[in-house]
């Protein structure tokens, strides 16, 4: 059983009411996922910061989307928590913005979640920040969770030959 973070686009792809094909297919790959890991043995878990962002701002679907996370159980915040999102923003890990990307990696991290699932590649499932990410947890004495897209996850062949 893995404990599996869930981050805030993640929810938000599985109501995405974008056109193109890029965010189809994102939502498509996010529900056949997320659809799969809720009747599967893991735990999955969120934080306040995805309860914030989605309440913040007025969007499509907003009332199901936090509907959605509230399936979740929230991680509990303490001081190790904030510390290591005051180090992520400190050492440029993370974009100076306390309530997002670094809280979201921070409560995954603090509570040892074995992935953290998330279509934020820039900030979060980036490959040039794993190991700059490895290192301040290292210091930080934090887990180190895989940070993946629902596709990344899917359990099913999604080649097409």
């Amino acid at each position: 059983m893995a404990r599996i973070y869930i981050e805030t686009t993640v929810v938000s792809f599985y109501f995405n009411a974008r056109p193109e094909p890029e965010m189809v297919a994102r939502q498509n790959w996010t529900r056949r996922w997320l659809d799969a890991a809720l009747s599967s043995s893991d735990d999955l878990v969120t934080s306040l910061a995805v309860e914030a962002e989605l309440t913040a701002g007025d969007f499509p679907h907003k009332s199901d989307m936090i509907e959605l996370a509230s399936r979740f159980p929230l991680l509990d915040v303490n001081d190790a928590v904030i510390e290591a999102v005051e180090a992520y923003i400190a050492n440029h890990v993370m974009p100076n913005d306390p309530g997002g990307d670094a809280f979201h990696l921070a409560a995954a991290s603090f509570h040892r979640c074995d992935f953290l699932v998330t279509w934020n590649c820039r900030h979060i499932a980036n490959a040039n920040k794993f190991g700059h990410i490895r290192r301040v947890n290292g210091i930080l004495g934090l887990g180190n969770p895989a940070l993946v897209t629902p596709l990344e996850l899917l359990n099913e062949d999604t080649s097409d030959g």
